[in-house]
């Protein structure tokens, strides 16, 4: 399966400069079988995924796309039968699930199957076929099983990977990571127009014109959505492990809040849009049924792995309040702390805390997208806060971090996106005081692509590291983070690309961390410092 991963990640130089034409290189093959869908081309051009691990059963999805820059993506308006397999081995020799998926044109063709009566904390292999096309090979894995002790668990984290942005260097390296489930925070797509170069791809074969608006309509987030996932080395992270994903803010419009567009548009206007997000979010993902109902879809969620770690989903767009004092960092200020203003809303927020303290396992994860720690830029007494962060709920915010430090003996552990940065975080009782208890530990991952190139430590940067001392690593190259657990430690790599403005970069571990079961907090590997 290495192997073929590397294989299919040669495939990066030339297939990312993407062939606008009617059909996509892939690696579906054509087995000869009597044609029934009325496809006309490899419908397998988006890829294959597998998410939502449980410990008997995972989310098999794909999307028939033969032209997918066309309406439709080139399918036929009637539905497509669809067979798949799920088997022990990659050669298919043990198959022990199988059946006939429909694709049907209201959902783009998407496939999402959620395949029950597995094993579990194994691997499994899965494929589709239709029209005589066999798709890629996927590999997947369920969770252990719930009572059980002991064990690793290996995941990768990330967010934020706008395509125009630079290549897909670190999804590619992701790819070749052991890991048994990936972690996306969200920002999967952007929903701004794309020029001709396709930003820092600097394309010579240019993107096709209907990319050049925003997206606000179900085809046009359709659209950014095959773009995206055309990707050779983003195919390849689906293909090697399970994703669990939330969504932030890009995948509707940027900073917008609830009912609150970026632009104040008239609500039953923003609700058509983000119904129209919500659909093809669903539509691309393989997440189970069912599919969104409108503007409104259910997506935090927990999962078990074993009796070692359990992880929470946050959603903390669909429910939240207009942003303070319109928006941006701003000073501190009662409309900051007003507890009429919420960011997870107050069902989410009491569902989450509920969990946690009769959660049994022995690491508690929080998957969020915006931070959750105070954070000041302002490195003087004064402070400068960010209004779409959790500081800009500061009543909620309250609430949420006296519910972790309440349950410290859980072990709790914060994953969170939005930033395009890679910061450390050590949780405490009072951020301003370097003294006060530390009960957990809050991690940020750094961008797959947004942001560009980026740098090791910006202007701001330096400023957050003056003005928060529980803040112990600032990074902001572009790549992911790699999380083991065990029953003793929690073992952290921040792992990072020099450039993706070209193909090619190599990835290598700019810090690592290790937090211990029963002492939360950030310590140093192999003579890092950590201030």
């Amino acid at each position: 399966m290495r192997l073929a991963r590397r294989r299919f990640l040669t495939l990066t130089g030339a297939a990312t400069a993407v062939a606008f034409g009617t059909n996509l290189p892939g690696t579906a093959v054509r087995t000869g079988t009597t044609p029934s869908g009325g496809l006309t081309g490899n419908p397998f051009t988006l890829g294959v995924a597998s998410g939502d691990p449980l410990a008997g059963a995972v989310v098999i999805w794909t999307r028939l796309a033969p032209k997918p820059f066309e309406p439709l993506g080139g399918a036929p308006y009637k539905p497509v039968g669809v067979d798949w397999q799920v088997a022990k081995d990659e050669h298919f020799r043990q198959v022990v699930r199988a059946g006939r998926a429909t694709a049907r044109p209201e959902f783009a063709h998407s496939v999402h199957v959620d395949v029950q009566g597995l094993q579990p904390g194994r691997h499994y292999w899965y494929r589709f076929r239709v029209d005589g096309y066999l798709s890629q090979t996927g590999r997947t894995r369920t969770a252990p099983a719930p009572g059980q002790r002991g064990g690793q668990l290996t995941l990768g984290v990330s967010s934020c990977q706008s395509w125009p942005d630079g290549y897909y260097t670190a999804q590619g390296h992701l790819a070749d990571e052991d890991v048994d489930a990936v972690v996306f925070l969200g920002d999967y797509i952007y929903e701004y127009g794309i020029a001709a170069a396709g930003g820092l791809r600097n394309l010579t074969d240019p993107v096709p014109d209907q990319f050049r608006t925003e997206a606000d309509t179900l085809d046009r987030y359709r659209l950014q959505y095959a773009l995206y996932k055309s990707d050779p080395n983003l195919q390849a992270a689906h293909l090697n492990a399970p994703w669990i994903t939330t969504w932030d803010d890009h995948e509707v419009q940027d900073n917008y809040a609830g009912l609150t567009s970026k632009s104040n548009a008239p609500v039953e206007d923003f609700l058509v849009r983000r119904a129209n997000a919500y659909r093809a979010y669903w539509e691309h993902l393989p997440l189970r049924g069912p599919a969104p109902q409108g503007p409104d879809y259910m997506l935090y969620r927990r999962f078990t792995f074993g009796r070692l770690a359990e992880l929470s989903v946050l959603d903390t767009r669909q429910y939240r309040s207009d942003q303070a004092s319109g928006d941006g960092w701003k000073a501190d200020s009662d409309a900051r702390r007003d507890p009429a203003r919420v960011l997870a809303g107050q069902q989410q927020t009491q569902w989450y805390l509920a969990g946690l303290q009769h959660s049994r396992a022995t690491w508690n994860v929080l998957a969020n997208q915006v931070i959750m720690s105070r954070m000041d830029l302002d490195p003087t007494p004064a402070d400068l806060y960010n209004m779409d962060a959790w500081d800009g709920y500061g009543a909620e915010q309250k609430v949420m971090l006296d519910g972790l430090a309440a349950n410290r003996h859980r072990n709790p552990v914060v994953v969170t996106g939005d930033v395009h940065a890679g910061y450390a975080m050590d949780m405490k009782r009072d951020f301003a005081d370097p003294s006060s208890q530390t009960y957990g530990v809050e991690l940020v991952p750094t961008s797959f692509s947004s942001g560009g190139n980026g740098v090791e430590v910006s202007a701001n940067g330096t400023k957050f590291l003056a003005a928060n001392p529980h803040l112990k690593l600032v990074n902001e190259k572009r790549g992911y983070c790699v999380l083991r657990f065990d029953e003793r430690e929690l073992h952290v790599d921040f792992r990072a690309v020099p450039y993706i403005d070209r193909p090619g970069a190599p990835v290598s571990t700019v810090h690592s961390f290790v937090v211990e079961a029963g002492n939360p907090g950030l310590n140093t590997v192999a003579g890092e410092a950590v201030r």
